[in-house]
């Protein structure tokens, strides 16, 4: 008794063979691009830029130090009130009040920073934007910098 078998042709394991010939394909064409990838994290002046950072933050240190600034936002007067502390009575201080518009820096405005016998300076709004604002006063007294800055929403 002979029994003819029918010799039938699976696909089955042929296709899992070039699946997974397929899938390490893929992984070794991302692994070589990964591997080919230019990853500098840090940038050719770095330490430069990090003495700025801290020159900065030593500025920012000074300022809370000094008493800080007040900086009060007066809409019924469309002005920005700044206040130096009375650490500051009697320095000849010099700066700058930038007025940044984080949505749109062709907004910004620069002004010079000119203090009156209160230490304070009034700053109008009327020409500004509604919405939100930073006001950064970078400044100089008695040869010493100071820096601060607040978010205020213009209305």
């Amino acid at each position: 008794m002979t029994t003819d078998k029918k010799s039938t042709f699976i696909l089955w394991p042929y296709a899992i063979v070039v699946a997974m010939i397929l899938f390490m394909g893929y992984i070794a064409m991302f692994v070589y691009k990964a591997m080919n990838q230019d990853v500098d994290l840090v940038s050719k002046d770095y330490y430069e830029q990090e003495i700025k950072y801290q020159d900065h933050i030593d500025k920012m240190g000074r300022t809370q130090a000094a008493g800080g600034v007040a900086i009060t936002y007066k809409p019924e007067a469309k002005a920005i009130l700044l206040q130096l502390p009375a650490s500051f009575e009697g320095k000849s201080v010099n700066g700058n009040i930038t007025l940044f518009r984080p949505s749109d820096d062709k907004l910004d405005h620069q002004l010079p920073l000119q203090l009156g016998r209160d230490r304070s300076q009034l700053v109008e709004t009327k020409e500004l934007q509604t919405g939100m604002w930073e006001v950064r006063i970078d400044f100089t007294a008695d040869e010493e910098t100071y820096y601060t800055k607040q978010t205020i929403q213009v209305k």
